[in-house]
């Protein structure tokens, strides 16, 4: 499986976690998203590591990640994003901050690809505009 497809099962993760009540773990909704998947076959150990760290990270760093958007939100609240956004943005935001063997560009990069595949037709814009000022405050 390739790191695109294990952080594309990641987001999935992660965003079913926005609908789920405190007592069901990242782990449960990993391992239930993975039994759907036809490339089960292909999870290796390092993808399950992958999928496994980035989810349980945004599930335990939620509340911290929540305020790195609200503080690079330009004209928007955080009620406004929708949860598709929200999703992609705690992922890419947890890789940047959490992941020093990702560079912050593939993180945007993926983030931005995984918008256009499930979000709506402004949200690859407004993904990198925020992670670009999140990424712009890091760095200085």
């Amino acid at each position: 499986m390739s790191r695109k497809t294990a952080r594309e099962l990641a987001f999935k993760v992660i965003f079913a976690e926005n609908f789920q009540n405190e007592e069901v773990k990242p782990e449960d909704i990993r391992d239930a998203l993975l039994k759907e998947t036809e490339q089960m076959d292909e999870v290796t150990k390092e993808d399950m590591t992958y999928i496994s760290e980035i989810s349980h990270g945004v599930y335990e760093k939620s509340k911290e990640l929540d305020n790195y958007i609200k503080e690079h939100l330009k004209g928007w609240t955080m009620d406004r994003i929708c949860k598709t956004d929200l999703a992609i943005l705690k992922l890419a935001i947890y890789e940047i901050l959490y992941r020093d063997d990702i560079p912050y560009k593939v993180s945007i990069n993926e983030a931005v690809e995984l918008a256009k595949m499930f979000s709506e037709e402004n949200s690859p814009s407004f993904i990198n505009g925020v992670l670009a000022e999140i990424i712009n405050k890091k760095e200085k």
